[in-house]
């Protein structure tokens, strides 16, 4: 599901780039035909807010987000796969302070199953208060992200919404 919405966002934002760049015809099915290969750069997930499954992430991948120096990307690479965030905050806090670790889980996180997070996973998603932790809660067990979109919806704005969705999943 997350490679579906990065690659329809890629698409969007190349889409959008080629038609402000004034460029031919011929340069935007270039740009089309090039979003496929691109899907899983560190690059698209820089630009349209992606955030990176640390499970999955190379080390190129995670070096090119702000925060993780080469050493940290290797040793997170190393520990693959996380079975839960708090296993790579606890990864991110041996090198890093927790201020540093939660800018880092911006970029970089293990999604976390709305239907069996602990709170402790809940409350590293970044941007996560006590009251959208009750929200979270509140509307298990999820049938699918349409009921995700519609509970939550109702507490934060679209877009505060899909920034959520970079760090769940079911």
């Amino acid at each position: 599901m997350r490679k579906l919405v990065l690659a329809a966002a890629l698409s969007g934002t190349m889409l959008t780039l080629s038609a402000c760049s004034g460029g031919t015809e011929d340069a935007t099915e270039t740009s089309e035909a090039a979003v496929p290969a691109d899907t899983g750069s560190a690059d698209a997930a820089a630009t349209d807010g992606a955030v990176l499954d640390a499970s999955t992430a190379t080390v190129e991948e995670l070096a090119a987000v702000e925060g993780v120096s080469e050493e940290l990307a290797a040793a997170i690479v190393a520990g693959q796969p996380y079975a839960s965030v708090t296993d790579l905050n606890a990864k991110l806090l041996e090198t890093l302070d927790a201020e540093q670790a939660a800018a880092v889980l911006e970029g970089v996180f293990v999604p976390v199953n709305l239907n069996t997070a602990s709170k402790d996973e809940l409350r590293l998603i970044p941007g996560m208060t006590e009251k959208m932790e009750h929200e979270f809660e509140e509307y298990r067990p999820y049938a699918d992200m349409g009921d995700f979109d519609r509970e939550i919806g109702k507490y934060v704005d679209e877009a505060e919404v899909a920034r959520f969705k970079n760090y769940v999943t079911l």
